[in-house]
């Protein structure tokens, strides 16, 4: 007799309305034809790390071998993460703060998406009808984690005639009393958009008018080369409570070392006297750990690391985002509104009237992954449909080439005059 099983997969994992990234550009690279004996190019994700001209510094890597080495970090960590880190993420964001960090304002992460994770379970436990608000277009992992934590997500725009900025009306209109929280990502992704000091202080006046706490992504800080410089949120965290979620993964061009962290930025103690900081503590106590190796090696990364190293990668990408607005200013099928100052990211709308057989984004990218062997993110990924996400962090050569083949192609299926 066969034995019946009380268990059984339901074949696809429904979190989110949004498609995933992951799963968008691993269906994209299935499209790729075999037969094309030219280099694929990877415009679809921004993990630079692959090119040698964005290797991380040395000094990094040297940090990372003297902790393998010195034997001492084979241990389990802390749940907030060891002392030593703390203190030197502290002191690093303190950098740009009016006020001083302290280590018990920094929990370490296995990067920056398990800070989402860790936050957004955080704040849910507010209540069983929380809702937080999220942008559009945006990094829709957020959209992911809230499915997974029973918030409800509402959508709030971001207005690319005015260089992505929050639309604060419409924000507000969304909101209501069981309104936790709101996300922003400055610098944006995916936008490559950074915001002045004086819209981050209409976002929290904004914010604080609401009663809701702000979540800043700025896991791509200081990554900026326009007219506008990299102020954090947490400056205004005396207007409102602000979570300020972070990791090594960019500036230092290491995503796989899986290091992040929730900061604190909330001098008037209303994260500790609302009891988040208490469901922050209880999530991290039962999840994983970043390596403890790792950790201790970042007081000698964030130390160590030259000016020079940075200023370089700043460069590298000024450069590229200039080759990508004037490539992509020489397509007519293509609109960029603005062209990016910050992140590794630029958002492009498709004219599809201009078009003779392409229908949508994830048409256009699947096309174009097959013709041209060039990875492109549509879109209706991040929140807008018939738009691209197109990542501008690689060598150079690669970057005109990739822009030269979708030129190329867009010309190929354009209407006929």
């Amino acid at each position: 007799m066969e034995n019946k099983w009380n268990f059984q997969g339901n074949g696809e994992l429904k979190l989110a309305p949004t498609p995933r990234i992951r799963g968008v550009l691993s269906m994209i690279m299935q499209n790729l034809n075999k037969d094309d004996q030219r280099t694929t190019i990877p415009l679809g994700i921004g993990d630079p790390s692959a090119f040698p001209c964005f290797r991380t510094s040395i000094s990094a890597e040297d940090a990372i071998v003297e902790s393998v080495r010195s034997g001492k970090f084979n241990c389990y960590s802390p749940s907030v993460g060891i002392l030593p880190a703390r203190r030197a993420i502290a002191d690093y964001l303190s950098n740009d703060l009016p006020y001083k960090l302290s280590p018990d304002d920094v929990y370490v992460t296995i990067g920056c998406t398990h800070a989402i994770e860790m936050v957004l379970t955080a704040i849910s436990l507010s209540s069983p009808v929380a809702n937080i608000l999220l942008p559009r277009p945006g990094f829709t992992f957020y959209d992911t984690r809230a499915a997974c934590s029973n918030l409800e997500v509402r959508l709030y725009d971001l207005l690319p005639e005015k260089g992505w900025e929050v639309d604060l009306e419409a924000l507000e209109a969304l909101a209501d009393e069981y309104t936790v929280a709101m996300v922003i990502i400055n610098p944006g992704n995916p936008c490559g958009s950074v915001y002045t000091s004086q819209h981050l202080k209409k976002i929290a006046e904004t914010a604080r008018k609401l009663g809701i706490l702000v979540i800043a992504d700025e896991v791509y800080n200081h990554l900026t080369f326009g007219s506008t410089p990299f102020v954090p949120m947490g400056t205004f965290g005396s207007i409102v409570p602000v979570l300020t979620l972070g990791s090594i993964s960019k500036r230092w061009i290491v995503p796989g070392w899986r290091l992040g962290w929730i900061a604190t930025c909330d001098p008037n103690a209303i994260l500790q006297n609302s009891g988040i900081i208490k469901s922050i503590t209880g999530c991290l106590e039962v999840s994983s750990d970043a390596p403890t190796f790792i950790q201790a090696a970042i007081p000698q990364i964030i130390e160590n690391t030259k000016e020079d190293f940075f200023l370089k990668i700043v460069e590298m990408l000024r450069g590229a985002a200039d080759i990508c607005f004037d490539k992509l200013d020489e397509i007519p099928c293509i609109t960029c509104p603005s062209k990016p100052e910050g992140s590794m990211f630029v958002m492009v709308k498709l004219n599809l009237s201009l078009f003779d057989d392409i229908s949508d984004d994830v048409e256009f990218s699947l096309k174009l992954a097959k013709e041209e062997s060039v990875i492109v993110l549509p879109g209706v990924t991040v929140g807008l449909k018939n738009w691209l996400r197109i990542t501008f962090a690689c060598d150079h050569s690669i970057l005109e080439d990739g822009l030269g083949r979708i030129k190329g192609f867009c010309e190929r299926h354009a209407k006929k005059q």
